[in-house]
């Protein structure tokens, strides 16, 4: 992860921005994020390896379409070069204004009904977006070299992969743009005007939508945990209660094991939030390992 002092300079070279004060964002787990203060603007700045480039410019461009639509979301910065993203030394850098509010707490009933709201509201948008660099969902490499790091790690994952294969291949889902990573410091709610929105919109691919219900369950402590979301989510998204109640349980465990994934990667090459990657894992292990999920 960069020190205030490169990312600084990576403001300044790329964007031409001056940063007073820099704030790092507990925001998901599949990338690193900050607050910035220059001048009278407040900006967020995301940090992504380098594969997930095109994604990012995705999910960038996906912002712009969303704020046509009316929904608050922050709008992507252009390099000075014109580009949406700039690729440095510690992975790709992208930066977008910050929208009014404070971020959501996962814990909080009203919050998670703003949190299901607003993704709801994404998935059922985004049903008409497309972009060249919007991925299709991927299942984890099974035979990966970084899945090898540890004796319990490619036989926990292989079996959610397996799970999710057979939830996809005997069920219908409902299928479009995923966040990917939908935590809830990743949303927001403005007190003044009572209206909520995202930060940035993830936009990592296409697939079925309830798996970013899953990846917020799992934020939010788990399903019983999340009551709040699921209702918020189901009074606004595209997908039907039976279908979340069945791919649910499926969708869950997979989701740790695409942490568990990315993690393991992040430690073996170098990524940009190695301490981070580390926590991931153990978390992911423990509930991977937990026979009640």
């Amino acid at each position: 992860m960069p020190d205030d002092d490169l990312l600084r300079s990576l403001l300044r070279d790329h964007w031409h921005l001056a940063p007073s004060r820099i704030t790092a964002l507990e925001w998901g787990q599949m990338s690193c994020a900050w607050e910035v203060l220059a001048g009278d603007e407040r900006y967020v700045c995301r940090l992504v390896d380098d594969y997930a480039a095109r994604p990012v410019e995705a999910g960038l461009a996906a912002a712009e379409h969303l704020r046509d639509w009316g929904i608050a979301v922050g709008a992507p910065v252009r390099t000075l070069a014109g580009a949406l993203t700039a690729t440095t030394s510690t992975g790709v850098l992208s930066v977008s204004h910050r929208v009014p509010g404070r971020s959501l707490a996962g814990c909080d009933p009203v919050d998670q009904q703003w949190w299901g709201d607003r993704l709801g509201a994404m998935h059922r948008v985004l049903q008409r977006f497309h972009h060249p660099g919007l991925r299709a969902w991927q299942l984890i490499d099974l035979d990966a070299p970084h899945l090898g790091a540890e004796p319990w790690l490619r036989p926990a994952v292989t079996d959610a992969v397996n799970a999710a294969v057979r939830l996809t291949v005997t069920d219908r889902l409902t299928y479009g743009v995923l966040h990917g990573d939908p935590a809830p410091a990743g949303f927001v709610v403005d007190p003044d005007t009572g209206r909520a929105g995202l930060f940035t919109c993830g936009a990592s691919g296409t697939g079925p939508l309830a798996y970013d219900v899953a990846a917020a369950v799992v934020y939010a402590g788990g399903p019983p945990a999340a009551a709040e979301f699921l209702d918020g989510y189901l009074a606004a998204g595209p997908v039907h209660r039976d279908e979340v109640e069945a791919a649910l349980p499926v969708l869950i465990r997979f989701r740790w094991a695409v942490q568990a994934d990315w993690s393991a990667r992040q430690l073996a090459g170098g990524g940009a939030c190695p301490a981070e990657a580390r926590r991931a894992l153990a978390t992911a292990r423990e509930a991977l390992e937990s026979p009640g999920l």
